[in-house]
């Protein structure tokens, strides 16, 4: 009986005596994930970084190119014919010379598109596509769209009569648009297109004061 405990028991022993529970060994605490609130405000953090150096880069680009706006001006308009047949048929023949100056020193501008468009009582009678072109630095280039032709023109019973009293005063009030499709250049840059309407809201002379009498218009840019 005694060899045969002596063999029970031979070789090293690691065990807890009979009885005596071991406890778990112990394993350091895992880190907390980030939870929503912790995303909110890292995302929050990462937008108001993006509008801070957004913010620095366009105040740079200003700093450094100091762009000014473009003008517009209507210089010149003649209007030779424009009558109304009794069918509300316009015979037209109007000529424009229109100003665009780019002060800018080192902006330059592709005209990619130029339409003229011309316009009685909110009706177009009159369409011309211009040639496009290249506008540098500090330059003024001087368009001459030209209206002629004949449109029917649907106009009321009161707008029959202004027309007809404008006819005995001389005088017509015309609006016209420029639709352009424009880049802008910066050294060797060229931004992407956009499409600015430029509008003349004109009082041109008609008959014997259709060679004077017309008042330089500046017009409106609209992007």
């Amino acid at each position: 009986m005694a060899d045969a405990k002596g063999a029970h028991f031979n070789g090293a022993y690691y065990g807890a005596p009979q009885g005596v529970t071991v406890p778990p060994p112990h394993r350091p605490p895992r880190g907390r994930g980030c939870g929503p609130c912790c995303i909110l405000t890292t995302l929050f953090k990462l937008v108001i970084a993006i509008v801070v150096v957004l913010g620095i880069a366009s105040l740079v680009v200003w700093l450094v190119l100091r762009p000014n706006e473009v003008k517009f001006y209507a210089e010149n308009a003649s209007l030779t014919q424009f009558n109304l047949s009794g069918t509300n048929n316009l015979q037209y023949n109007l000529q424009l010379d229109i100003s665009i100056r780019n002060p800018n020193k080192k902006i330059g501008i592709y005209y990619d598109k130029v339409d003229a468009m011309a316009y009685y009582e909110g009706e177009r009678f009159g369409w011309d596509s211009l040639p496009v072109f290249y506008q540098g630095h500090k330059n003024t280039t001087v368009l001459q769209p030209k209206f002629t032709g004949q449109q029917l023109l649907l106009l009321n019973n009161y707008e029959v009569t202004q027309f007809r009293q404008s006819t005995s005063e001389g005088f017509f009030y015309i609006d016209v648009k420029l639709y352009l499709r424009i880049r802008f250049k910066v050294g060797k840059l060229k931004t992407k297109r956009f499409s600015p309407e430029i509008e003349c809201d004109l009082r041109i002379p008609f008959g014997s004061n259709s060679t004077t009498g017309f008042t330089r218009k500046r017009c409106d840019i609209e992007y």
